[in-house]
């Protein structure tokens, strides 16, 4: 099969496209999928530039989601057959003609979706579910604030919230950014090229702070994060594009008596992920299925123009996801 190789950690230069590559075999509870699309994420550049570790038993290979069409399975799997199109969290291999997968990890394609589509759910689905509802305990007539709204993350985020019946606040570079936000159902945009997000929902709030934040950027952010909660308010930290270095008064912490927290995904245990899939099978995919919950495809490449692909996610312009095709 074909797959792309970091030969060297760093710049874009040090992956390649390779063919020959052995086609993997399942284990007991894994599935082999031909792989039509994979989703492109933050962790696949962080994992090319060698700031990723990946777990020893995972793939090398880079993609964590993908769509395809299941070929092969391990002797012990039961939830799902040979020639079913899923989409599927992995723990590495996406970027790859043949990735596997626990079978707990595949969820079906939502009806109507393409295969570029599906492809780019499962990691941010599960990232926004565990952090925002499980860690977040997001509830209903709350205030939710998402950084970075017309990422990945921030597209889902945003309209899970509003499932929830959240009232949704974001940060964005610039107006068009703004303007998918806002399609997505976000009652409030600020364009932080423009204005501090914190004066505005300083000053914007009516008397009332912000009762959950999901914070990718870290750095100088995280003061303003925790001043701007409420009593009792949850921070919960996925990523630090601004640094993971921060100063943290605690006595803020202890007077409101902030919830803070984070998470990574991709280390969980098979047991974890598998809770996650089906939660998100019972209460998600439905919304999916009805076109209640939205996913947005930036771009499109095919799997030899990777190198493209991650430049387009590095220079911040994308507007949901972007996808490579196998197809």
């Amino acid at each position: 099969m074909k797959a792309v190789i970091i030969k060297k950690y760093g710049d874009l230069g040090g992956s390649i496209l390779k063919t020959g590559i052995e086609i993997p075999r399942p284990s007991q509870h894994e599935v082999l999928i031909k792989v039509k699309a994979a989703g492109v994420n933050r962790p696949d550049i962080l994992q090319r530039q060698g700031l990723y570790k990946v777990p020893s038993d995972a793939s090398p290979i880079m993609g964590l989601e993908v769509a395809g069409e299941i070929v092969e399975a391990g002797e012990d799997v039961t939830k799902t057959k040979i020639g079913k199109q899923v989409c599927a969290l992995v723990p590495g291999g996406g970027y790859a003609q043949y990735v596997l997968t626990n079978e707990a990890h595949c969820l079906p394609v939502p009806r109507g979706l393409s295969m570029e589509k599906a492809a780019g759910l499962c990691e941010c689905l599960f990232t926004v579910w565990i952090n925002v509802v499980k860690l977040g305990q997001l509830k209903e007539n709350e205030r939710f604030l998402v950084h970075g709204g017309s990422s990945g993350i921030g597209m889902f985020a945003i309209q899970v919230a509003k499932q929830l019946g959240a009232t949704v606040l974001t940060t964005v570079k610039n107006q068009e950014k703004s303007d998918f936000c806002y399609s997505l159902g976000a009652d409030e945009v600020v364009q932080y090229s423009k204005k501090d997000f914190y004066n505005i929902f300083k000053s914007n709030n009516e008397g009332r702070g912000i009762d959950l934040i999901l914070d990718m950027i870290g750095g100088d952010y995280f003061e303003k994060n925790i001043d701007l909660l409420n009593q009792e308010g949850r921070l919960v930290n996925i990523a630090f594009l601004k640094g993971n270095s921060v100063k943290l008064d605690l006595s803020k912490l202890m007077m409101k008596r902030i919830n803070l927290t984070g998470s990574t995904l991709r280390p969980r245990t098979t047991e974890f992920k598998s809770k996650i899939a089906d939660e998100l099978r019972e209460t998600v995919w439905p919304l999916l299925d009805t076109n209640k919950i939205r996913v947005h495809i930036d771009s499109v490449f095919p799997l030899e123009k990777f190198k493209d692909a991650h430049m387009r996610m590095e220079n911040g312009n994308h507007l949901g996801k972007i996808i490579l095709s196998l197809d």
